[in-house]
This record gives C-alpha cells, structure tokens and sequence, in this order.
C-alpha cells in the first residue's frame, strides 16, 4: 500500500488558492486524439494539477510529457463500465503501472455492489491492488455512485477499505450522475479520516470543488480544472 500522506480535510475557504493540486485533470473520452493528450499535460504542468488522468493507451505519452513537471500520471481500469474479470482488471492495473503509472483507477463489480455481494467486490479490489501496490503505485476504486443505493455506496466503501484501496471515488462521469456532496459526506464518513475520497462527475466550478472538499473530497477529478482554478464556470460532463 502506498505510503503517500492523504491531504488532511480542510474548510473549502481554506484551499481555494491551491485548488490545483486537488485536480486530477482528465481525459477520457475514446475519440481523444495524441495532440489532445498533449495539451491536457501542458495545462496540468502549467497549472500545478496532482495528475493527469486518461486511458491506457495514453499512459506511455502522459508520462514522456510531465517528465519534471511534478505532475503524476494517472489511469483506469476496468473502465468505464466495470464488467471485466479481475484478472483482467489485475493484468490491466499491472500493464499501466509497468507503462509508468503513478495512480490507477478502477471501476468496481457494480452488479455486486447491488446484489450487496461484499466477498466479490473484496476479491476484485484486492487482485487490482496487489497489482498497483506491488510497483508503489496508488489505487482508487469507483464506486459509481449514481448506480447505488446509500447502503450499496456504504458496503463498496467498506470493501474498499478492507481490499486495502488509497481512495474511494464516486464515478466514471459515463454512467448517469457524478459526485454530490451527500454522497462525499456519506463515503467520508464511511472509509474514516485515513482514506482518500475523490469526487469527480460534474465538477465543474470552483464553488463545486470547495463544497466537495468541505464535504471530505481530497481529490477533485475533472476536466474542467482550468475553469475550476480561474473562478469560472466549466461546460464538460466529467
């Protein structure tokens, strides 16, 4: 498990002029191209986001881009709909940390979570973790809010913690709602003081960013970071 220190909750007037690094500044969608890549690290360079979120495929590109900058590089698993075996998922983790990931996030067995299968969701998390951890490498798990029931949301938060997870997180931003703040509130509360919580999905304001941090979020993911740390108002889904 990744020894990285978890940013303490703080009041959401507290971190308004270093919202940046909060900001896992994504990009996700299939039809992005190498050049949109690209200008997603310059951006995070230039801004000072935590990391650079995007697909597999990228990882390699991402890391060649941010070398010195500071900025971490970050993927998914098992993404966007989470209907993968785990050992595919565990193999895919593995592939992207040997590419040069520094955080992955996966995506969760949802049918479990909703047939409130805890020993399923505890062996799909723990197989991606191994694999994450084994190269020092931090896991987040989604959890897909929007698709759960508030005691769904609390048994995947538990499994996450059990399964030996550095965050939870509540969605893909690709399956129906993203983060609320009832839903940061009810995941803080449930994993504890110790884990990461990351709220992504619809973030897209700075006021959004401080009600989440406020509400327990360490981690913002978005793709509206730009707009976030500029006071303005972003367009895009995610």
């Amino acid at each position: 498990m990744s020894n990285e220190a978890t940013p303490s909750v703080q009041p959401a007037a507290a971190v308004a002029e270093g919202i940046a690094s909060y900001i896992d500044h994504t990009l996700l969608k299939p039809e992005a191209s190498e050049a949109d890549v690209l200008k997603v690290c310059s951006e995070a360079a230039e801004y000072g986001f935590k990391s650079v979120c995007v697909n597999p495929v990228w990882v390699k590109t991402v890391k060649k881009a941010l070398k010195g900058s500071g900025v971490l590089t970050c993927s998914v698993v098992g993404f966007p709909l989470g209907a993968t075996p785990t050992d595919v998922k565990a193999f895919e983790a593995r592939g992207a940390v040997l590419d040069g990931a520094d955080e992955v996030d996966m995506v969760i067995n949802i049918a479990a979570a909703r047939a409130e299968d805890k020993g399923t969701l505890v062996e799909d998390i723990t197989a991606v973790a191994e694999s994450v951890h084994s190269s020092g490498a931090i896991l987040k798990v989604i959890i897909e809010t929007a698709l759960l029931t508030d005691s769904q949301k609390v048994l995947a938060c538990q499994a996450a913690v059990e399964a030996g997870a550095d965050f939870v997180k509540t969605s893909t931003g690709f399956n129906g709602g993203g983060a609320t703040v009832a839903d940061i509130a009810l995941m803080r509360k449930t994993v504890g003081p110790d884990l990461g919580v990351k709220a992504s999905g619809g973030v897209r304001s700075l006021a959004d960013a401080q009600a989440m941090i406020a509400a327990g979020a360490t981690r913002i993911g978005a793709s509206s970071g730009i707009a976030i740390v500029k006071g303005e108002q972003g367009s895009s889904a995610y």
